[in-house]
């Protein structure tokens, strides 16, 4: 059972928490630019792995390509069931399923049942904020360190993605 979700992440960046001095102000920078990257990723909350795409856009084209990136990682006669929320690419008509692919979608308006929004928060909080990129490419390798160092122990995943209900539903 993986999970999966997109993150967009931009050169406006993130403003987080800082520490400051008694009695200063603390300041953190923000950038002004509209540029974005998408973030398509999955975790798979028993085991700990995780795959992402990085995208310019997304839609149902993202989507397709995301899909067939993501099926070929896994054997033809094994099936993985991937669950998304309800994102209007992930109920297109258009979206193009791999046949060792299943896909459930989530009640509507509950991303806190998906594990995937925690490892964006982490990235936000932990790695990308307050921070100015100077250009796409840079925000890109950025993302890129972002999601590695999150996402370099398994069992630190495991922890974190692997609530107790989605424990119990691999269980029975």
């Amino acid at each position: 059972m993986w999970f999966q979700d997109e993150g967009r992440f931009g050169l406006q960046g993130t403003i987080s928490r800082i520490w400051g001095l008694k009695g200063k102000r603390a300041y953190a920078s923000k950038q002004t630019d509209f540029e974005w990257v998408y973030v398509f990723g999955a975790v798979c909350p028993a085991t700990g792995q995780t795959h992402i795409c990085l995208i310019s856009f997304a839609d149902t084209s993202a989507m397709n390509g995301y899909l067939k990136d993501f099926s070929k990682q896994f054997p033809a006669d094994e099936h993985v069931l991937m669950v998304l929320d309800r994102a209007g690419w992930h109920r297109s008509k258009a979206l193009r399923i791999a046949e060792n692919l299943t896909l459930l979608l989530l009640p509507a308006y509950s991303p806190e049942l998906n594990p995937v929004e925690l490892l964006w928060w982490q990235m936000r909080d932990k790695h990308l904020g307050n921070q100015v990129f100077e250009t796409a490419e840079q925000l890109d390798r950025e993302v890129v360190n972002a999601w590695c160092d999150i996402t370099c122990d398994p069992e630190a995943i495991r922890s974190l993605c692997l609530f107790p209900w989605i424990e119990s539903a691999i269980n029975n």
